[in-house]
């Protein structure tokens, strides 16, 4: 059962993925984040050792512009000057535009008062320039306010990301770990799927999920469900009663946003939550919601752990008696855990072929046993997904791998 539905979200429902741009040409580079909006792109590109050199592509425009009008009989632009604060408009200060306003009307006027060799220079043109550089200026006002809204919102979502997907220090809990995380929408750099480690004197607890529906309330429902694993895997002993814990939130999440009278209130989650304890130190435990299995990944290849799954989170009242079961699979200190989401599961090449990750990766590590360690595993799914789908993910994709590192912290 799916958990992430259709989404329009790094994506929209078969939106494009966009990667980063490397190996190409500088100004192919440029374009390309023009295309995408990507202020922050865009500004690197046009900067040297932490300078902006915009300024360096209209004043060589200006120059340009004004030696092919002076010195030759054949090119007679010297009313181009216009298109230079234009050109400023798009990637300069409304500072520098108003410069180059001010620079192109003088270039102008030089060479109708003082050069005098072109007839089709007069007060025509000289009213063409003034005016063209009027409106790069507020051209550029206008681009440079919308950069600064963009980069707020920027950077809300980035803040809104970190505090959903908090950062793992390395070794956490006595676990190796590594994580890739895309959303389908590249705007809102955050949507429905959630992963977390958290130790604890009972031992360390990791969850993967992936919450149904999109948008806000997707996000709102993966913070809430975020909230109640961080607080109960640390305090509880019995992983069951994490698990419990886990349903409760989302049914109450759920009575929530039907009580505001949202249309989501009957948002869902699958979710994977294993416990790693220091008194079984070759298993792991595992409660499964409605989610893909784990892979165990190691020297010996690659094998689906034996455990049964469950209901997603929040459909207990389907069911008249208890939804929880805790499994009990094999895991030693060399196999890393593999957990995705529906973005990997479900992706598809152009042809309909949905992508073979267990395979993929089996023949990695049939290849060099090193790509089992849980950072190097995620780069290989992440890599081997985008290729397979061309770049166009139909939702929320990640990738999530965790090993034994050493032992777990010791709690009072």
């Amino acid at each position: 059962m799916r958990g992430g539905g259709a989404r329009v979200s790094l994506v929209r429902v078969r939106g494009r993925v966009r990667r980063p741009v490397r190996g190409r040409w500088k100004w192919g580079r440029l374009a390309h984040a023009a295309g995408r909006g990507d202020v922050v792109s865009r500004n690197e590109l046009l900067s040297v050792r932490g300078h902006t050199v915009a300024w360096l592509v209209p004043l060589v425009l200006l120059a340009g512009i004004a030696a092919a009008d002076i010195t030759t009989d054949v090119f007679q632009i010297i009313a181009w000057t216009v298109l230079v604060p234009g050109v400023a408009a798009a990637i300069c200060s409304v500072r520098v535009t108003a410069v180059f306003a001010v620079l192109a009307v003088v270039v102008y006027m030089l060479a109708d008062l003082v050069w005098k060799h072109r007839d089709e220079t007069g007060l025509p043109g000289l009213m063409l320039v003034v005016v063209g550089g009027g409106v790069a200026v507020v051209a550029a006002a206008v681009r440079v306010g919308g950069e600064r809204r963009m980069l707020h919102m920027r950077d809300i979502a980035e803040t809104t990301r970190r505090t959903v997907l908090r950062q793992l220090p390395a070794g956490f809990g006595g676990l190796e770990h590594g994580a890739v995380y895309l959303a389908a929408d590249s705007e809102a750099r955050v949507g429905g799927d959630f992963y977390d480690i958290q130790p604890g004197p009972h031992g360390t607890r990791v969850l993967l999920g992936d919450v149904q529906g999109k948008g806000l309330g997707a996000v709102d429902a993966a913070a809430a469900l975020l909230g109640t694993f961080r607080e109960a895997a640390f305090h509880e002993p019995d992983l069951a009663v994490v698990a419990g814990h886990l349903e409760m939130r989302m049914l109450r999440h759920r009575a929530h946003t039907a009580a505001l009278g949202r249309a989501d209130g009957d948002r869902f989650a699958t979710a994977v939550l294993v416990g790693f304890r220091g008194d079984l130190p070759d298993a792991v435990e595992v409660v499964v919601f409605g989610h893909e299995p784990p892979l165990a990944v190691g020297p010996r290849g690659v094998r689906s752990l034996p455990v049964g799954g469950g209901l997603p989170l929040g459909m207990s009242d389907l069911l008249p008696g208890p939804v929880v079961s805790v499994n009990h699979a094999p895991l030693p200190d060399d196999e890393s855990l593999l957990l995705v989401t529906d973005g990997v599961t479900e992706a598809r090449d152009p042809g309909g072929r949905f992508y073979r990750y267990g395979e993929a990766v089996a023949r990695a590590v049939g290849s060099d046993v090193a790509n089992a360690a849980p950072q190097r595993l995620v780069t290989l799914v992440r890599d081997g997904t985008l290729r397979h789908c061309r770049g166009r993910l139909a939702d929320d994709t990640t990738v999530f791998a965790v090993r034994r590192a050493g032992l777990p912290p010791k709690w009072p």
